[in-house]
Formats: C-alpha cells, sequence, structure tokens
C-alpha cells in the first residue's frame, strides 16, 4: 500500500494524460461516480473564482463526473424563499437541470426536508410554542429539550429557519403538513423525469443520547411521522423518482444503529424509501475497515447505498469527528494540514474505494461534495482528489489503483 501511495506521490502534479482514465470511466462497471456543484459552474459564473478558473472547473466536472447533484441551489431557503405560489426562485435549479441534461449527467435533488436552511415562514402560525416537546412513540422517541442537538450544514447552526431557529408562533400540524405537500409536489412536479433521485429528508437522526430523532420543528409541530408523510409526498409527485434519506456520522456505530431503526419503521409501515445516503464527511483517519463495516450493517436493510457528499479533511484540526456542521467545520479547517497530508488523504481515499468497491453490489452512487479544493466547503482542508488549479492529486492515483487492483483478483 505504502509504495503505491509513494509512487503517486511523485507523479500526482502532473496533469490527466490521455492513458488514465477519468473517475467515471474507472469505475462505471462498478457505480455512479458523482460531483456537488456550485451556481458559478452550472451558469459559468463565479464571484469566487476567474472566468478561467470556472472553465477548467466546469472542464473537470464534464471530464469526470457523470451524476451532479446541487450544493444549494434545491435547499428550501433558497428555491422557495417566500410564502405563496410566487415565492419560488426556480432559475438556478432549472440551470442546473438544464446543464446536466447538456452533458448526458444523472441528477439528484437535495433536499426537500430539513431543519437547516428553511425559512421561518414555513414554521410559523398562531399557536404558541409548546412547553415541553412532541413525544414521538414507540422505538423513533425524541425527548431533547427544545433547542438542543442542531447540527446540520447550513447558514447557522439553527433548527427552524435559514439563519437561526424560530421561535415566534407556530404552525399547526395541519398547516405545517399542507406547506410540505405543497413544497414537494412543486418542485418535484417541475422536475419530474428530470431529477433521477431525490434526498427527501435530510439529518433527521439525533447525533447524541439514546433519542433516534433530533428535535427539530418538523418533529415538534408535526410528530415522528414527518419523515414518512414526506416520503409519501415525493413519491405522488413522481412515482418514478428514487427516493433517499440522506445523514452523516453514520460511520459512527451508534448512530447507524438509530439509522437502522428508522428505516426498519419506515419499511414496516411500507413508505417508499428506495435507498439510504451515507454523506460521509470524512477525516484522514478514516479506514477501510470503518468503512468496510459501516456498509456491511446498512447494505442488511436491503437498500441500494448511495455515497453523497463524500470529502476528506486534511486539516490539523479536524481529525476527531464525522459532523457535518457548518460553523464546527470552519474551526476545524483552520491551523494548517497534517503532516504528509498527500499521502495520507490518499492512503484515505485508497481504503475507502476499496470498501466501496468491496460492496458494489450495494453501492450504486459515490458522489464527492465538490469537484475540486478550490470549491470545497472544506477549502482549507484539501479535501477532494483535485487540487484548485483542477490538478489530480496523489489521491486520484490512488482511487484509480484500487479500481485496477480489484479487476485483476
Amino acid at each position: 500500500m505504502f509504495v503505491f501511495v509513494a509512487t503517486f506521490f511523485a507523479v500526482g502534479a502532473t496533469a490527466l494524460s490521455a492513458e488514465k482514465p477519468t473517475l467515471k470511466e474507472a469505475f462505471g462497471p462498478h457505480f455512479r461516480v458523482g460531483t456537488a456543484v456550485s451556481r458559478g459552474i452550472v451558469t459559468s459564473s463565479s464571484f469566487r473564482r476567474s472566468p478561467e478558473q470556472v472553465a477548467k472547473d466546469i472542464a473537470l466536472v464534464k471530464e469526470q463526473f457523470n451524476a451532479l447533484v446541487p450544493e444549494n441551489d434545491m435547499k428550501w431557503g433558497v428555491i422557495n424563499p417566500q410564502d405563496g405560489p410566487d415565492g419560488y426562485n426556480f432559475a438556478p435549479a432549472d440551470a442546473l437541470v438544464s446543464f446536466s441534461q447538456s452533458n448526458g449527467m444523472y441528477l439528484v435533488g437535495h433536499t426537500l426536508v430539513w431543519h437547516g436552511q428553511t425559512p421561518s415562514w414555513v414554521f410559523a402560525g398562531t399557536n404558541p410554542p409548546p412547553n415541553v416537546t412532541n413525544i414521538a412513540p414507540s422505538a423513533i422517541v425524541s425527548t431533547n429539550p427544545p433547542g438542543t442537538n442542531a447540527g446540520g450544514r447550513g447558514f447557522g447552526r439553527g433548527l427552524g429557519s435559514q439563519f437561526g431557529r424560530y421561535n415566534g408562533p407556530r404552525a399547526s400540524r395541519e398547516e405545517l403538513l399542507q406547506r410540505m405537500r405543497d413544497h414537494i409536489h412543486t418542485v418535484v412536479g417541475r422536475y419530474k423525469g428530470k431529477v433521477k433521485v431525490w434526498d427527501v429528508v435530510n439529518e433527521a437522526l439525533a447525533d447524541d443520547g439514546t433519542n433516534v430523532l433530533r428535535n427539530s420543528l418538523w418533529l415538534e409541530i408535526i410528530g415522528p411521522d414527518f419523515i414518512a408523510k414526506a416520503f409519501l409526498y415525493a413519491h405522488e409527485a413522481d412515482p418514478d423518482a428514487i427516493l433517499r434519506y440522506n445523514d452523516y456520522s453514520l460511520e459512527n456505530p451508534a448512530k447507524r444503529r438509530k439509522l437502522i431503526t428508522l428505516i426498519k419503521s419506515l419499511q414496516q409501515q411500507k413508505v417508499p424509501i428506495h435507498a439510504i445516503g451515507s454523506q460521509a464527511h470524512l477525516n484522514v483517519s478514516a479506514t477501510f475497515d470503518t468503512m468496510d463495516q459501516a456498509l456491511a450493517e446498512i447494505a442488511t436493510l436491503g437498500l441500494p447505498i448511495h455515497i453523497t457528499e463524500l470529502d476528506v479533511n486534511s486539516a490539523q484540526g479536524g481529525q476527531r469527528g464525522f459532523g457535518a456542521n457548518i460553523a464546527d467545520n470552519a474551526a476545524a479547517t483552520q491551523g494548517g494540514l497534517v503532516t504528509d497530508a498527500d499521502r495520507k488523504l490518499a492512503e484515505t481515499y485508497a481504503g475507502l474505494f476499496r470498501a466501496f468497491l468491496k460492496h458494489d453490489q450495494s453501492v450504486k452512487l459515490v458522489t464527492f461534495w465538490g469537484p475540486n479544493d478550490a470549491n470545497s466547503w472544506r477549502a482549507n482542508g484539501k479535501p477532494l482528489l483535485f487540487d484548485a488549479n483542477c490538478q489530480p492529486k496523489p489521491a486520484f492515483d490512488a482511487v484509480i489503483a484500487e479500481v485496477k487492483k480489484s479487476e485483476i483478483t
């Protein structure tokens, strides 16, 4: 293993040669390889990157990947920021759909129901906030006090709105269910047949303690069946779409047990859930064994597994957890890189892709959260296979070597 990686370190900074396969070519017989894209890439315009850099980013996306997911432009706060039929902003998402269709790329929608980046109007009404949270029945009880276990990736740590937890008068259960249904039917219906997979519910599991579900306003107002309702509404809107539950830290055995409890409960209720999304925001301490065990246990649910938001943080400060909170991430990607970061990143990615290949009967899609380091939310942690100049890093060669070794064996 070390000999392979040391060799890649020597050549990894060179441009892709004609003899070197792309990711989508190398892994095509096993699973699709996708990337999250920003608005700048699909519209050829970015305030963070020069026109020349954007052109390189676009060329890299087209060359290496055969699946796309929007980083932000289908989240509720972006696509449906205001109440009412005129409260939608479809232009960015439409541009994404057009880009994917023009380039023959498999499109994933992210995300319909999430505690983060959801505008306050969604939860607002005339009912005062309760003194206690809703108590969920049976196996998915959630009794955390309001405001705990915020987590999540978005613009701030809040549960209920785009920039913080909404604490005003609330909608009733019936009002919130209607808003959820209207939103899902409108968005999924608009892209019916074009978006092939939807993250229907995102990050509903509690991080800590014994409760299965986090305390979100979806849970507090509707109750635990908000998850089942979201999947039913999405299935109504597009019966042919693959409907996915998506969460992070599933490498953690305790959180993985919560996932299995939740999904089995939904399956028993005949809820139309078709795939499991494991975000895989990881660090260079992640190993083949960790991913191998996680995939083996998730596969017992009998559903396809999608690795949905893959990146591997190389920053010194970020090696102790697998969380996806944007505020924590900012702190975790400071302080420089770990020693010999390129070598460790290559070793880690090699182990992860060895696990993905071992479980390719279950793993059907692997999506990186960004095409290159410059377009990553963890940019300071240098977490992806391509650097800011779109050049392959040693980690790229390492994952290509894994697929070649799997073909020999």
